[in-house]
């Protein structure tokens, strides 16, 4: 039941993927990784063979790269091509303001400069896969991410009609484009502007896709949908604002002043003392 669920999961991100099969003889895939520009409290990561490392600001993660954070932690990490995202000095966010857009249910945020991900405590995420193809101008990415426990909030921005961003949880898949969400591995997918395509199986057994809208919540095990509550679109917004890491004049000008080293925190051998959930294969 088990390996015929996980298989299912899997043939449900044909569903939420719109990316298009890319024509024979297409170019090679070139690395996409993930930089590790900020990190609060206890985190550490493994590149596989249950060998882990304590995470740093500057860390690199590749295809296969596992990250796991402990309680009242979180990491922010920067995807992209060049790793050339600031690691910026860690501050006290200012409190966010939100307000309702003109287009209905959607929320006033930051635009998403670079694609963001913010690992949440408590949390266990894979990097199942990253790669791009094409040049700044005709960019095509792949983003495939595990969550097998806890929760990850993103900020994605606009990307190629070809390319795919997705996020696999216990019981479905999201499709992610020029998105800012949060998701977690108990089966919520949060949704504060753009959209999010989630493919799932109820606790009932039935699959379904739904397409989850600006200012919405979706419930995997219910399949329920419903507006989000004020405190998670203040909290959602406030995140945002933190962790923006495009280049704007504020990083570089920090980077420039020779600020961008980051926080240079370091996580312990093993957050919270437990073992990581398995990973199945």
């Amino acid at each position: 039941m088990k390996t015929m669920n996980k298989t299912l999961t899997w043939l449900m991100a044909a569903v939420v993927s719109l990316a298009m099969v890319a024509p024979a003889g297409a170019e090679t895939a070139a690395a996409r990784t993930g930089k590790v520009v900020r990190i609060k409290g206890d985190a550490r990561y493994s590149t596989g063979k249950k060998v882990w490392e304590p995470l740093k600001v500057g860390t690199i993660l590749k295809s296969g790269s596992i990250v796991q954070t402990a309680k009242d932690a979180f990491v922010d990490i920067v995807v992209n091509e060049d790793a050339s995202a600031a690691a910026i000095t860690l501050k006290q966010p200012k409190p966010g303001v939100a307000s309702p857009s003109s287009a209905g249910g959607g929320v006033a945020t930051p635009s998403a400069d670079q694609d963001v991900i913010r690992v949440l405590e408590d949390s266990y995420l894979v990097f199942d896969s990253m790669s791009a193809k094409g040049d700044a101008t005709s960019r095509v990415t792949e983003t495939l991410l595990d969550l097998k426990k806890g929760s990850i909030f993103g900020s994605v921005k606009k990307q190629a009609a070809a390319s795919r961003f997705e996020v696999k949880i216990p019981n479905g898949v999201a499709g992610i484009r020029g998105t800012i969400f949060l998701i977690s591995a108990s089966g919520s997918v949060q949704c504060l502007s753009g959209s999010v395509v989630a493919a799932f199986t109820s606790s009932s057994g039935d699959v379904a896709t739904q397409v989850v809208g600006a200012g919405n919540e979706l419930n995997t095990n219910t399949g329920e949908i419903s507006p989000l509550p004020a405190a998670a679109v203040g909290a959602m917004t406030t995140i945002s604002q933190s962790s923006n890491y495009g280049e704007s004049k504020d990083n570089k000008k920090k980077k420039d002043k020779g600020h961008g080293h980051g926080h240079g925190h370091v996580s312990n051998h093993n957050p919270n003392n437990t073992p990581p959930p398995p990973v199945n294969n």
